[in-house]
């Protein structure tokens, strides 16, 4: 890959690849830590990504960079710091359809999460999707499936709730 193919794959798919980190992460700045991470790595193995191969490329590493996130940030989560029970959650939260739906989607295990994510907010089709998560088009239907399962088991506790 050549200086001018990594700016126009940079600029191409910088906006998607941020929404996507925004919307696993949940927040903006470690979004953008991410997006930046994966710009540097693909900078540092540019000579190894084929051109037209840097979407997928540039997703995957997104997907695991999170993931490993997501996982130091739990261990980083002190005993007796207890998250706040789920009741006292739903009770001072703002019952807007967009909140709930972000709140069934951020409980989703990581793959899950990606899938829907990446099926359901950026578009990307089965195959595209399997690329970037090194799964089959049917372990990605699978996995998309359960995933809308359990969001609607979950909406379906909170509408009982209401």
């Amino acid at each position: 890959m050549k200086r001018q193919e990594y700016n126009i794959a940079v600029s191409t798919h910088s906006g998607k690849l941020y929404g996507f980190a925004l919307k696993f992460l949940r927040n903006s700045e470690d979004a953008q830590d991410v997006v930046q991470d994966v710009f540097e790595k693909l900078w540092i193995n540019r000579k190894k990504v084929e051109a037209e191969k840097a979407k997928a490329w540039m997703f995957t590493t997104a997907h695991n960079a999170m993931i490993n996130f997501v996982m130091k940030k739990q261990r980083m989560i002190l005993p007796g710091d207890d998250l706040i029970p789920e009741t006292a959650k739903m009770e001072r939260s703002v019952f807007e359809s967009s909140q709930v739906v972000d709140r069934a989607v951020s409980i989703l295990p990581p793959v899950q999460k990606s899938i829907i994510l990446l099926r359901d907010l950026e578009g990307y089709t089965y195959d595209e999707i399997g690329n970037i998560l090194e799964l089959s088009p049917s372990q990605v239907k699978v996995y998309l499936f359960r995933a809308r399962n359990k969001i609607k088991k979950q909406l379906k506790g909170l509408t009982q709730l209401v």
